[in-house]
């Protein structure tokens, strides 16, 4: 059943009073299990759960009323019926996967909601990008519900896009059937100082009566945070410590923990409900991002809610915190993130409450799967032809574009250094002497210190800004290069050798943009991602073997990092400190500013 064939509350109304009475039957029962209650928080030994329409019609002790000769009776001894999970904040491109193909490969996880914010794509395609998104997601057996991004670009003077976003463009989406808020607020510096233009997208979703999705990446929570507060963000996922959850929710936010691929910001954040003993009903479970390995290989918000217990928290308040509510705060309390009646009838079998294998995934009352496979069809949309061509750099790369030149008589210099910081997504602001050779400044794979470049793709400028990043313990002669790079997405290349930086490069350009490793000279591994260099869509299984691939290869080069992708993804990420990379240089995201990469002489 898509979204669009399924009932609203008001036209299944009849029949599901009719079920309730006994006067008609049930589509489906469900008996003899523990019916896991999110409202009173508690656990319903034998209840049972009618299902009509789609949506569930009585949850009670005895509902033997409901059932005629053509009633489904699923039969559930031991299990507990827990409601479907919500993921409150994500991205689909993170997942390197249409969103057919993310909505086939978390299925089976016990994801039957998510809340999507397809930032990535309208940085590459803009509006269009956004509708095609939004288009397919509607035809899916699951809900993808649709934030209309509202930064690209995220800082605006510090990178240049594909396209942009404005307020118009915001005011449009609003009418979209499947749109149910405003994409996260990366613009914070732009909300606190009373920005004209992101205040009148805040102000347009606010009149549609949608959510504001929040962003606020900076550990300051004096007036900076409060004015960002002030201009209307309802939630963040962004904070790291007890202290971001705590100001969070004091400020009349929700709490948004994420563990992704790459994030984990649950245990620190979580103590502010376990220890602190805050009100639990303001914190929300996410991912955030999920490339394909993890989401074929670990779970979805399953995995994030097994962690957030074993982190400390009560099982039953875990399952509040990814059902009812990432619910209560998009306004669908009434319609979905519960087993109650009238809600879509999104339902998960699972043994155990703390490890939570999923059985049996049911979502608006029909099972679409069982035991980790999908028993359903997850329609793919219509891409354009154009969206398969939007790696667009110009001329082939040679090794000379990746030079980084010296100052004029230097032997040698010290150069600003992006440091990666495992399993988080800030990164820190290092430094590094470095030797000088016939001009051009060279990495120090001794000292974890190789080349990072940014190649412009959207345009064809054949603009290259060159620079040095740590912390990813690369050795010997190689590189890595990606189109994903948030959130402008230019192509990423970091490497040890300019050789093997431009053949990277040039590699992307051919098959349409993905992600490739290189060593001595040949490629190691490469994941295609041909749709706005973004996405996949292949089955997600075909393409998690080859993420698995390029992991293993950037092993091979040396690092060690939990998940490197995802860093290398994020170091054009000019909205979190402290240092990134832009088409238009060095970014100081201390200060919102673009910077030399050589310090300056004193």
């Amino acid at each position: 059943m898509r979204a669009t064939d399924l009932q609203s509350w008001a036209e299944a109304a009849p029949k599901l009073v009719a079920v309730a009475a006994g006067r008609a039957p049930a589509d489906l029962v469900i008996r003899g299990g523990k019916v896991v209650n999110v409202h009173s928080r508690e656990v319903l030994d034998g209840w049972q759960v009618a299902v009509a329409a789609g949506r569930i019609a009585a949850v009670a002790e005895d509902l033997s009323h409901c059932i005629g000769e053509a009633t489904e009776v699923i039969e559930a001894p031991g299990q507990y019926v827990i409601p479907g999970l919500c993921d409150a904040h994500m991205h689909i491109e993170s997942g390197m996967l249409t969103p057919a193909e993310f909505a086939r490969a978390v299925t089976p996880h016990g994801t039957t909601t998510m809340f999507t914010d397809p930032h990535e794509i309208a940085n590459v395609m803009g509006l269009e990008g956004v509708r095609l998104m939004h288009d397919e997601a509607l035809l899916q057996p699951v809900n993808i519900f649709t934030q209309m991004p509202s930064c690209a670009p995220s800082a605006p003077g510090l990178e240049t896009t594909g396209y942009e976003i404005g307020p118009e463009d915001v005011a449009e989406a609003m009418t979209w059937p499947g749109i149910v808020g405003l994409g996260e607020m990366m613009n914070y510096p732009g909300v606190a100082a009373g920005d004209a233009k992101m205040l009148a997208e805040i102000a347009a979703t606010q009149a549609a009566g949608k959510t504001v999705g929040g962003h606020y990446a900076s550990p300051d929570l004096g007036p900076a945070f409060l004015a960002y507060v002030a201009g209307g963000p309802a939630d963040d996922h962004e904070g790291t410590r007890e202290a971001d959850a705590i100001m969070r929710v004091r400020q009349g936010m929700r709490a948004m923990l994420r563990l992704g691929s790459a994030w984990y910001d649950v245990k620190a954040q979580i103590t502010a409900v376990t220890e602190k003993g805050l009100d639990p009903r303001n914190f929300i479970l996410c991912t955030d991002d999920c490339h394909s390995g993890t989401l074929v290989n670990d779970g979805h918000m399953n995995r994030v809610v097994r962690h957030a217990v074993e982190c400390g928290c009560d099982p039953l308040v875990a399952l509040q915190m990814a059902t009812i509510n990432t619910a209560t705060h998009f306004g669908l309390e009434r319609e979905l993130g519960s087993i109650a009646p009238g809600r879509r009838a999104d339902m998960i079998l699972t043994s155990d409450l703390a490890t939570l294998p999923i059985g049996r995934v049911i979502a608006r009352g029909e099972t679409v799967a069982v035991d980790g496979r999908v028993t359903v069809d997850f329609p793919h949309g219509d891409w354009p032809a154009h969206a398969r061509d939007s790696v667009n750099m110009g001329a082939d790369k040679r090794a000379d574009d990746f030079v980084v030149t010296a100052p004029e008589g230097a032997n040698r210099v010290k150069a600003k250094v992006i440091g990666v910081v495992e399993n988080q997504a800030p990164t820190r602001a290092l430094t590094a002497e470095l030797e000088v050779r016939d001009g051009a400044v060279e990495g120090d794979a001794g000292r974890d210190v190789c080349q990072i470049a940014l190649v412009e793709r959207h345009r064809a400028t054949g603009g290259v800004v060159n620079g040095f990043v740590s912390g990813f313990g690369y050795q010997g002669e190689m590189a890595v290069a990606s189109t994903v790079a948030h959130d402008s997405h230019h192509m990423i290349v970091v490497g040890t050798s300019r050789a093997d930086m431009a053949k990277a490069a040039n590699r992307l350009a051919e098959v349409g943009g993905g992600v490739t490793v290189w060593r001595d000279g040949q490629e190691l591994a490469l994941v295609e991602l041909p749709i706005a260099g973004l996405m996949s869509d292949a089955p997600a299984e075909e393409v998690a073997a080859k993420a698995q691939k390029m992991v293993e290869a950037m092993g091979a080069c040396g690092c060690t990092l939990n998940n490197a992708y995802m860093q290398h993804s994020l170091l054009a990420l000019v909205v979190i400190p402290e240092l990134r990379i832009s088409d238009l240089g060095l970014v100081d995201v201390t200060t919102f500013q673009t910077t030399d990469v050589f310090e300056a002489e004193t």
